[in-house]
């Protein structure tokens, strides 16, 4: 019974320290960015837009062009929120020592 209380006991320090890392990573707050530079996005981990910054050269661009770098600018915040959930998640499961054949449910 020894290593099925083992097994628990690391099972809520696991949940526990996920919930810290999603809790840190839905602060964390990224930059997303397109057209050189031209356009930037703060997003936090939580996907949310806080800011967002364009150059005042694109005021003479037609609105098509500044939607466009805008999206590109989004999506690349999307991603680096991504990367880091990712990131901390592989992080956290690389810490779990199961017992040899255990196969996770999903």
């Amino acid at each position: 019974m020894t290593d099925l209380n083992d097994l628990m006991k690391q099972a809520k320090q696991m949940q526990e320290k996920f919930q810290a890392a999603q809790d840190a990573a839905a602060k964390a707050v990224v930059e997303g960015v397109s057209g050189a530079g031209l356009v930037r996005v703060e997003m936090t981990g939580k996907y949310q837009v806080n800011n967002v910054i364009l150059d005042e050269s694109l005021l003479v661009e037609e609105i098509s062009v500044i939607e466009d770098l805008l999206a590109a600018a989004v999506n690349s915040a999307v991603a680096k929120v991504a990367e880091n959930s990712k990131g901390s998640l592989s992080e956290l499961a690389s810490g779990i020592n199961l017992p040899e054949g255990f196969k996770m449910p999903f």
